[in-house]
């Protein structure tokens, strides 16, 4: 290829460039403002983001309010020690960031990931190193036909993009229909996950002795990952971490959303 049609080639793309910034200007992932990049958030909703910074729980990453040593695990991981060996998530699902998975879930706001899973990164770069595979939590295949695409296979995609780790949205299907998580009991929340998820016969050579990091978009109860990972072990998987965009603490939730998340 010669240096003009080199040249040429790239004034095509900045002029498509243009032509799409024109007609479809970047807004802000939380308000909709008009902003200079797309993804990013404008000057008033920025503030308004909570990252979830350490000290925090070693094995399910929830904040503490103190410093509390090295190594510390909260009241809950040593009273109900999870499946998985530690779980990240960059922010608190409250406010701007709340608005950020609703829009990139029902609001077909896919270029939102991207941003979404450097903030990931960030916060577990050692989960990330650590991974042999990353592994979306899927979707039932009637919810994915409403819905058109996997919010959290979107999140693993832009993640796999910036760490050149290896992309499995094929390892795990859900194998059954599930009802959504919030409003259940503790018990109707385990039993709704339960053999929800298989990893086929042909996929068990891609999961053994492997490290596997699963990627969803909000933890929530926990129930989901706990059975995905129980699912992934039991196909060979030797560990397992999980990794969110965001994470529900106490006074995230409000109960008339409990259809969103």
């Amino acid at each position: 290829m010669t240096e003009t049609s080199v040249q040429f080639k790239s004034l095509i793309a900045a002029a498509a460039q243009w032509a799409g910034r024109m007609l479809f200007p970047p807004v802000c992932a939380g308000c909709q403002r008009l902003v200079a990049e797309t993804g990013a958030l404008c000057g008033e909703c920025w503030p308004k983001l909570r990252f979830l910074e350490q000290p925090w729980c070693d094995v399910l990453g929830t904040p503490f309010s103190y410093e509390v040593g090295e190594g510390m695990l909260s009241a809950d991981a040593i009273a109900n020690p999870p499946p998985f060996r530690r779980a990240r998530a960059a922010v608190s699902y409250n406010g701007v960031a709340r608005q950020m998975v609703l829009n990139l879930k029902f609001g077909d706001r896919t270029e939102l990931a991207p941003s979404m899973a450097r903030w990931m990164l960030r916060v577990a770069p050692d989960l990330v190193a650590d991974a042999d595979l990353i592994v979306p939590v899927p979707l039932h295949r009637t919810r994915y036909f409403n819905r058109r695409f996997n919010q959290s296979a979107e999140l693993a995609r832009a993640l796999c993009a910036l760490s050149g780790k290896r992309f499995g949205p094929e390892i795990v299907i859900r194998a059954r229909a599930t009802r959504q998580q919030v409003g259940l009991t503790a018990r109707a929340r385990e039993e709704n996950v339960r053999g929800a998820f298989r990893v086929p016969k042909h996929m068990m050579p891609q999961t053994r002795d492997k490290h596997i990091l699963v990627i969803d978009d909000v933890y929530t109860t926990g129930n989901t990952v706990t059975s995905l990972t129980k699912t992934l072990k039991r196909a060979g998987a030797t560990e397992v971490d999980v990794l969110t965009f965001a994470r529900v603490l106490p006074g995230d939730f409000r109960p008339e959303e409990a259809g969103s998340i």
